[in-house]
């Protein structure tokens, strides 16, 4: 086999174990597609109010930043109303890690289905892999702020990071 065809086996593998390891988590709401897309796209209303740059437009960058823990700065890749939000990771500086760019490259996926009378949100975090020493703390922490976006869908108010944290 051929040093380049190794290679791309090896970089295929490696997005397969991405792709099926990476932190995924689901739930059910009562709102429509366009609800669930529109609070997605409303950052500073679930995830931190601290976040800086536009969060609802195809192409737009933003940044987000918790203490002196943890930056990110995302751009916008993919925006289909009612159906999937993407964000890529440009650069990230995670400080409680050896490794603090573990994010960069990463993707944050939400994928939108109407269930019935119902919608459904698929929340992959793509390359947040049990195996990098972040996941833990990561998961974790995405668990939080996804519960404070089913709450800004179900009741209007979310519980974002405060500017003043």
């Amino acid at each position: 086999m051929s040093d380049v065809a190794g290679l791309d086996r090896r970089l295929g593998e490696r997005q397969a174990i991405m792709t099926t390891q990476s932190f995924t988590t689901t739930f059910l709401v009562d709102a429509t597609p366009e609800q669930v897309f529109d609070a997605i796209t409303n950052v500073r209303g679930w995830w931190s109010e601290q976040i800086v740059g536009a969060t609802d437009a195809l192409g737009a960058e933003f940044e987000f930043r918790y203490q002196n823990l943890h930056r990110s700065s995302h751009k916008i890749t993919e925006l289909v109303r009612g159906k999937k939000v993407v964000w890529q990771t440009a650069s990230a500086e995670i400080n409680f890690v050896a490794d603090k760019s573990e994010w960069n490259g990463t993707q944050v996926v939400f994928d939108i289905a109407r269930r019935g009378d119902k919608t459904e949100l698929r929340f992959t975090h793509v390359g947040l892999i049990p195996t990098i020493e972040c996941y833990r703390e990561c998961s974790g922490a995405w668990g939080y702020h996804l519960g404070s976006l089913r709450d800004l869908i179900t009741t209007g108010k979310g519980e974002p990071n405060r500017a003043d944290e």
